[in-house]
């Protein structure tokens, strides 16, 4: 079906705006639990609850409560935890269903419901669209006698922290190593400095101070330009910049320099296939990733499996290829080994393990491969005509992938948010860059005022 409520990451949207009303997400979480229940309405369900700091959030909460315990399930409340802790709890919570409530690294003001399935990873597009049709349909409420309750659990951070502390190298520690660490005043903001206080590590702490509305603004892995500063201050030997869920990470070097997902991604592909312990010695991760991953990959003997954009389709070609190890440029590391997400504090400890155990700063471990020149414009479009359907479009993007061949890549893909088409290439020719990706932006933007 033509989904409506669903996107690449769940529901998304500004708060109180359509889809994104109270209203809507109570029927999303009655319809959900409908959905989770469906092979059994007599035994009683649950599902577990957590969200990040957004004011949203509150409103969310009560809504998906209420919207779950009328459909007979019980609700377990985590409150302010990752991403990565709902599919772990919901696992070891034996839960039917957890869901996150965030927008990730979006402002304040939009916020979303990420469904996870009892096996702790995020639902299938089929069964997105199943749940969107109850939610369409509407769904008998259960009988008086079978509403749910709901509860608090107060430890789920605690018991989140012991789980990624347990996925650092036994025996090591961080004595001596000072940390700076950014979370985006989100979710992460109380356990990432714990975690990272518990193994040793002196800890600056920044965007810690959540207020409602200021997750994400200026700070965290869309904006690392404090934890840079922050880092160069103090003297520190690396920062971590987790997003609003830390679901994601970038890393900062004691020189203050940025290194995103695809540089991470390299250094744990190589470890790991040195141990023998990369799966399939593949590596997955999207098609945005950088070429020069790709030919690093290819000297060391490492596949890379490409996928479409969004962390779920990197972890769908992961599980169906029985792969270990993936993600995306923009900090989404998954590591199946230990969580069933990204998970941006777990990376982190990776990384800082690798340092442990090497000896090695973070400027050297964080520049395996050099990057080949990226240009990326997105261009708006109008009118139902798609424009990539347009003769001298499609003509034009023949031209380009030829003039590249060999010395570059090229990439076209439309938004699943806006009507928006990504126009990006790649090549060591800075000419040849901006000539095809201006030549083919041109093109679209004549076919979409002709098609306007």
């Amino acid at each position: 079906m033509n989904r409506k409520l669903f996107g690449t990451d769940g529901v998304r949207g500004t708060a109180n705006s359509a889809p994104m009303t109270a209203e809507m997400v109570m029927r999303l979480g009655a319809a959900a639990g409908r959905y989770f229940r469906r092979h059994d309405d007599t035994t009683v369900h649950r599902v577990v609850i957590g969200k990040d700091t957004r004011l949203s959030g509150y409103m969310f909460e009560n809504a998906l409560t209420a919207g779950f315990t009328s459909s007979g399930m019980n609700v377990l409340l985590l409150g302010p935890v990752p991403t990565p802790a709902v599919g772990m709890l919901t696992t070891s919570m034996r839960a039917d269903v957890g869901v996150m409530i965030s927008a990730s690294h979006n402002p304040h003001y939009d916020n979303g419901i990420k469904f996870f399935g009892p096996d702790g990873f995020k639902l299938s597009d089929e069964a997105e669209a199943r749940i969107e049709e109850l939610v369409e349909s509407g769904v008998a409420p259960a009988q008086a006698a079978n509403i749910g309750r709901a509860k608090r659990i107060d430890d789920g951070r605690a018991r989140y922290n012991e789980r990624v502390k347990f996925t650092f190298p036994t025996g090591q520690r961080l004595d001596g190593m000072k940390v700076v660490v950014d979370c985006a005043n989100g979710a992460a903001y109380r356990a990432a400095p714990e975690v990272l206080w518990e193994l040793g590590a002196e800890v600056i702490a920044i965007g810690v101070t959540p207020d409602g509305r200021n997750i994400n603004d200026g700070c965290g892995s869309t904006a690392p330009q404090a934890a840079s500063r922050a880092v160069l201050e103090n003297g520190a030997d690396i920062g971590i910049c987790l997003d609003g869920d830390a679901d994601r990470v970038m890393l900062i070097d004691e020189t203050g320099r940025v290194a995103d997902g695809d540089q991470i991604m390299a250094l744990f592909a190589a470890r790991w296939a040195a141990e023998d312990r990369l799966a399939g010695r593949t590596l997955v991760a999207t098609v945005m990733s950088n070429l020069g991953l790709e030919r690093y990959l290819r000297e060391q003997g490492i596949d890379l499996h490409r996928t479409g954009v969004g962390d779920r389709y990197v972890v769908e070609a992961m599980r169906a290829g029985g792969f270990n190890l993936g993600g995306e440029q923009s900090g989404h590391i998954v590591m199946t080994d230990h969580a069933t997400t990204g998970d941006g504090l777990i990376a982190g400890l990776q990384f800082l393990g690798e340092m442990v155990r090497t000896g090695r700063r973070a400027s050297e471990l964080t520049r395996s491969f050099s990057t080949v020149p990226q240009l990326l414009r997105n261009v708006r479009y109008r009118g139902d005509v798609d424009p990539l359907d347009d003769p001298s479009v499609r003509e034009e993007i023949a031209a380009a992938e030829k003039r590249l061949s060999g010395n570059g890549r090229l990439l076209i893909r439309k938004s699943g948010t806006e009507p928006l088409i990504r126009v990006m290439a790649e090549s060591e020719d800075d000419g040849l860059l901006n000539e095809v990706v201006g030549s083919i932006v041109d093109k679209v933007e004549r076919a979409s005022d002709a098609a306007g």
